[in-house]
């Protein structure tokens, strides 16, 4: 098996701003593993919020890069287990998995969905996500992409009128993100106003260790709340269940397709909601994501959406949120 590994800066179409940081563009690491012929792909997204960048996840695949390529590739699954035995961290896990994927999709000749088992003609509507900005320019980018499902980034001074504002524009679905911006208190307070302007859930409003105000939250908010940033790697799901009533699954963040399936098959076990959400990504990452749509009741992946000009080819999501699945193996990557 052979690794390639290559550096791209996404450019965005918009700035991206969330609570704590705005960004222009993105790094990403795509990564490929290539046996018999063909080719798998997957991708790691640089994130200074959980320091990975692509020189650090780079470096870790060069240090083990004789014991990866050395592997006698069977199934994705028991690759895993070998990269794990390699301590490398959860990014540079999901680049890696989620090629293995990908790869074993192709050398089967067949679609991952369907390998599983599993039908891709029901799933839920990705959101659109509109970052942070001044009122007007977030009405601009609400208009610019009308759109069934709205993400609506928050974490200001006016987060309540922002929204009031947005709601005269459109009919569509609200979700509001406020990656941990949020007090209990506001987070109890703004759910009634928020619900009252068609809001549907609210997701991580408070910090990611502040256990004892999410269950104050979990008590009094009128709203629904998804975990995120408080739910990153498997162990973290049983934790995150007595506080939270679903939870948001990042490919990139618990190390690949591996370990969400089993955090979705544990979420359901416990009662949870189940999302699945991309960073601001190419169609490597997205087209990954969409092999788990069936089993979802709320998805996130507009990351390839959001940027000027993809990398790659994969699922396409169409104007409506109609997903187009390609006839392509694997999980129908091709890069540009």
């Amino acid at each position: 098996m052979q690794i390639g590994i290559k550096k791209y800066t996404l450019e965005l179409a918009h700035t991206f701003t969330i609570s704590r940081e705005s960004n222009d563009t993105q790094d990403t690491m795509i990564v490929s593993l290539s046996l018999n012929g063909k080719t798998g792909y997957g991708e790691a997204t640089s994130n200074n919020y959980y320091n990975f960048t692509v020189e650090n996840m780079t470096a870790e695949i060069e240090a083990v890069r004789d014991e990866i390529e050395s592997y006698d590739f069977d199934t994705p699954e028991h690759f895993y287990k070998h990269l794990q035995s390699l301590k490398l961290r959860t990014f540079t896990l999901c680049a890696l998995d989620l090629a293995a994927y990908d790869l074993y999709g192709k050398l089967l000749g067949k679609p991952l969905y369907e390998i599983w088992g599993t039908d891709n003609s029901i799933y839920p509507t990705t959101n659109y996500t509109i970052g942070i900005d001044t009122i007007p320019k977030m009405v601009e980018k609400l208009k610019e992409k009308p759109w069934p499902v709205y993400k609506i980034k928050l974490g200001t001074q006016d987060d309540v009128a922002i929204v009031r504002e947005l709601r005269k524009h459109t009919d569509s679905i609200f979700r509001i993100d406020a990656n941990c911006a949020w007090t209990a208190e506001e987070t109890i307070k703004n759910a009634p106003l928020l619900k009252e302007l068609g809001v549907e859930f609210l997701e991580q409003p408070l910090k990611a260790d502040d256990w004892e105000g999410m269950a104050k939250v979990k008590e009094l908010c009128i709203l629904p709340v998804i975990a995120d940033e408080s739910c990153i790697v498997e162990s973290d799901v049983e934790k995150c269940a007595p506080y939270y009533d679903g939870i948001n699954i990042k490919l990139t963040k618990c190390g690949g397709l591996t370990p969400a399936r089993r955090m979705i098959q544990k979420g359901k076990e416990l009662g949870l909601k189940i999302m699945v959400g991309c960073m601001t990504e190419s169609s490597v990452g997205i087209s990954a994501i969409a092999q788990l749509l069936h089993q979802l009741d709320f998805v996130d992946m507009d990351g390839a959406m959001l940027l000027k000009k993809d990398i790659a080819k994969g699922v396409t999501i169409l104007e409506g949120g109609k997903v187009v699945f390609p006839t392509q193996p694997g999980s129908g990557i091709k890069l540009l």
